[in-house]
């Protein structure tokens, strides 16, 4: 047998393959939807590629099972898959392997540092996806790690931060409890440290790990500069009768080996210090520098923060009441849901500010699976939360090439090799005939 009768005999196969494949997206109706599309595209991502048509396809709104029958392709080997962030190894290995951004992609992003703080617990691979979506030179980083993550993950992301030396861990760290005061802590320890960093940053842009950006760090400067000039990012409203509970009653957090929570007492809390207006809002924000500086040194703050430890979800109230502040360095008085920092699909915003999620909820926010892609894409905002890679790992990696293709785009340097992720098109791959 020749080489052309082997490849179009290998071809016949795949394409048998993949119509057993495509049938039993239709036949098997007993399967949730989540577990059957986690099952196939994790195969897929055995094969080691995901056909930019595909990824096309979803950006446009349309369905994904008709292009599932075009994913009959030799199976190519996983390049670019590195695990030595688990163990020692070459650095430069690692940030080329790994596709990391290492020099400034224009003059206007090297004069303008970004502050990053990102509070994680599992899914290295995630966590590596958002780093290097995010990553520049002229950046800094903070990663607070939970206290409750294993070893092995606190070791591999040390790894890793240890390559790069605009990036480091939170020098103190918080178990942190949803919803409880040691998710606000994780962030104000990793301020105090970025403002001894030698990086002079300009604004801070807060994390967690099932963020993925929408915008390019070149995109987000000039959101910055042109819609805020110098002000800080706070979406939030004068707290709403119908969340006064979370700060007139006492809440404690509890730890446990296999659940931690936020649990209300009876005590009765005191009004806020200094006469304060509490509001409420998004607990992400984009901090000015000196506003920064403000929140760790003024005694308001300083007195807003101690009364906050027991209150529920004190992330949502504290940045936006010190910014509503008249005298606060960069403050915005006036503001109410101005910024678009978040793309969120909530439960109880279906038909009015989104059409559903096509994932599925947790704690009534949605997980992104295949059909919220051009949502996404769509949506005015920095970043768009949350994503799961192993429930629905063709969202995710649609959404990276798209990133890192329009990063590479609006570059105005000579681009290095290894920053470009892997690109896979059928019309590329599929076997040619005389």
């Amino acid at each position: 047998m020749n080489l052309l009768e082997a490849a179009k005999s290998g071809f016949l196969v795949c394409i048998l393959g993949c119509i057993f494949i495509y049938a039993s997206i239709h036949l098997r109706n007993t399967v949730p939807k989540a577990e059957s599309e986690q099952k196939i595209f994790s195969e897929l991502a055995e094969c080691g590629f995901y056909p930019d048509e595909l990824c096309s396809a979803l950006f446009e709104g349309k369905d994904a099972a008709p292009q599932i029958g075009q994913l009959c392709q030799q199976v190519l080997p996983r390049k670019g898959k590195i695990t030595c962030v688990q163990t020692p190894c070459n650095c430069s290995a690692v940030q080329e392997k790994l596709h990391f951004i290492t020099s400034p992609l224009s003059e206007e992003e090297g004069n303008f540092s970004l502050a990053y703080i990102i509070t994680i617990h599992k899914e290295l691979d995630m966590f590596i996806k958002l780093l290097r979506a995010i990553y520049v030179p002229q950046n800094v980083y903070c990663i607070h790690i939970d206290e409750k993550s294993s070893k092995d993950y606190k070791r591999a992301v040390q790894t890793l931060a240890n390559c790069f030396e605009n990036i480091f861990i939170a020098s103190k760290r918080e178990t942190v409890v949803y919803a409880g005061f040691s998710r606000l802590q994780a962030d104000i320890n990793c301020m105090k440290d970025l403002i001894h960093s030698k990086t002079q940053w300009n604004y801070v842009i807060n994390l967690c790990g099932q963020d993925y950006p929408i915008k390019t760090n070149k995109e987000l400067i000039l959101y910055i500069k042109t819609k805020w000039n110098g002000k800080n990012i706070t979406p939030g409203i004068v707290q709403p009768s119908y969340m006064k509970h979370r700060t007139n009653i006492s809440y404690k957090e509890y730890v446990h080996l296999e659940k931690s929570y936020v649990h209300p007492t009876k005590n009765i809390k005191s009004e806020p210090p200094h006469n304060l207006t509490i509001y409420f809002g998004s607990a992400y924000y984009v901090l000015t520098r000196k506003f920064v500086e403000f929140t760790l040194t003024d005694v308001r703050a300083k007195d807003l923060l101690q009364w906050s430890r027991d209150t529920y979800s004190p992330d949502e109230h504290y940045w936006v009441t010190l910014n509503r502040l008249p005298d606060a360095p960069g403050a915005t008085p006036d503001a109410r849901w101005e910024g678009n920092i978040r793309a969120i699909k909530w439960r109880d915003q279906e038909g009015k500010a989104h059409n559903g999620c096509k994932g599925h909820y947790v704690r009534d926010i949605c997980v992104y699976g295949l059909g919220d892609l051009k949502w996404i894409i769509d949506a005015p905002h920095l970043f768009a939360n949350k994503f799961e890679p192993g429930t629905y790992p063709l969202a995710m990696e649609c959404l990276e090439r798209q990133h890192r293709l329009k990063v590479l785009q609006q570059a105005e340097v000579p681009l290095e090799p290894h920053w470009h992720l892997q690109e896979y098109s059928l019309l590329n791959m599929m076997p040619k005939t005389n």
